[in-house]
């Protein structure tokens, strides 16, 4: 069962929600008291205490919507091994998630992913439908773009000779492992083909900066092409993290999810 400590409205209180595998997955609520809830999700390599989502976990919450920040398996305080890939496999951590809110009568309204988490939102919206709002904050379009530059040139050869591959952090210690398997799920994961899914009364907003040196820009224009009910905000001068336009970033996205949820209430009174 999945444990949540009562605490008061204004304290992040922390939650634990078991996974389709029976890993704990941990999480903090920003708890307004509002009826919806907006999930947050983290990035590859990352957690639910990463800069950017803490900064829309509290922009939220000031605004009195209250958030949802977790660490996917394998991340963080959550359970379950560190796997390389694991597209789909979080898309079901996010469900299970979604799934324990509906059970206390909270709606997931929104749910936004920066960086690999993106693309988790989007894979969501594809397989579960039912959500009315998602944001992809720097997500990637083309998975089988941006492997060398973390695994070396000569991925492919050394994954099929050795069956795994290390990757060591700038000390030389092996900072995870990437299988054949898990490099496969990840090749085999198509966004286009998954996007083209997505509920047309679905909204999604694409937030990319213009200068981002991880996932190119052009991955965010390849979303609009494809996702009918699309908004593009590229901005300018941001990198991957945003680490120079934190305040732009929240603003942007706290303006099209008041702006959805404000349409909701419309459209369901």
């Amino acid at each position: 069962m999945a444990q949540s400590a009562h605490n008061p409205v204004g304290r992040q209180q922390k939650i634990i929600v078991p996974n389709k595998h029976d890993e704990k997955l941990v999480g903090l609520l920003h708890e307004t008291g509002s009826e919806e809830i907006v999930i947050l999700c983290h990035g590859f390599r990352s957690t639910k205490e990463s800069t950017t989502i803490t900064n829309l976990a509290i922009a939220l919450e000031n605004e009195g919507i209250s958030a949802f920040r977790f660490d996917f398996a394998g991340n963080g305080e959550s359970e379950g091994t560190f796997q390389y890939g694991n597209y789909w496999r979080e898309a079901d951590d996010l469900h299970a998630v979604i799934q324990h809110f509906s059970g206390e009568n909270r709606a997931a309204s929104t749910i936004l992913g920066h960086s690999k988490g993106g693309d988790v939102v989007l894979l969501y919206a594809s397989k579960y439908h039912g959500i009315r709002t998602v944001v992809n904050v720097s997500g990637r379009y083309d998975l089988q773009r941006g492997i060398e530059e973390r695994l070396g040139k000569d991925f492919v050869e050394t994954i099929k000779k050795e069956g795994y591959l290390d990757v060591k952090n700038k000390t030389g210690d092996v900072s995870y492992r990437v299988t054949e398997e898990s490099l496969m799920d990840r090749l085999s994961t198509d966004m286009h083909e998954a996007c083209l899914q997505i509920d047309k009364e679905c909204r999604v907003l694409t937030v990319h900066g213009s200068a981002d040196e991880t996932i190119p820009v052009e991955d965010a224009l390849e979303f609009s092409k494809i996702i009918p009910n699309h908004k593009l905000h590229v901005i300018e001068g941001a990198d991957h993290c945003y680490t120079s336009h934190q305040t732009e970033l929240v603003s942007v996205v706290l303006d099209f999810i008041k702006a959805a949820l404000q349409q909701d209430k419309a459209t369901s009174n």
